[in-house]
């Protein structure tokens, strides 16, 4: 199955489960989409005592899970050049949400 991912928040046990459900599809053979929109695209690198997410991005990555990132939310917060997924549009998104058989939103 094809799987797309909405992450809409920077909050991190919500970002932290995110991207835990994403590696269980990756382990269970699905293919797997990430979009980052708003605050969350502040989540790269982002670490907690409790809910690393900056871990389960790792593992995400390793696994050949694909993340976008909104380019115009990167823009308003002057991350474009620093994030290491690709700058994306909504056009990206829709492409995701097309593409995917079933999409989540966290």
């Amino acid at each position: 199955m094809k799987i797309g991912i909405i992450l809409e928040t920077k909050e991190p046990e919500k970002a932290w489960n995110a991207f835990r459900f994403a590696n269980t599809a990756l382990k269970q053979n699905h293919k797997v989409k990430l979009f980052l929109m708003g605050e969350a695209v502040e989540c790269e690198g982002m670490t907690h005592e409790k809910y690393n997410v900056s871990e389960q991005w790792e593992l995400f990555e390793r696994n050949n899970g694909e993340i976008l990132a909104c380019g115009t939310c990167l823009k308003s917060r002057q991350l474009d050049d620093a994030t290491v997924c690709p700058v994306s549009t909504m056009v990206d998104c829709l492409e995701m949400v097309i593409w995917a058989d079933k999409t989540v939103t966290f």
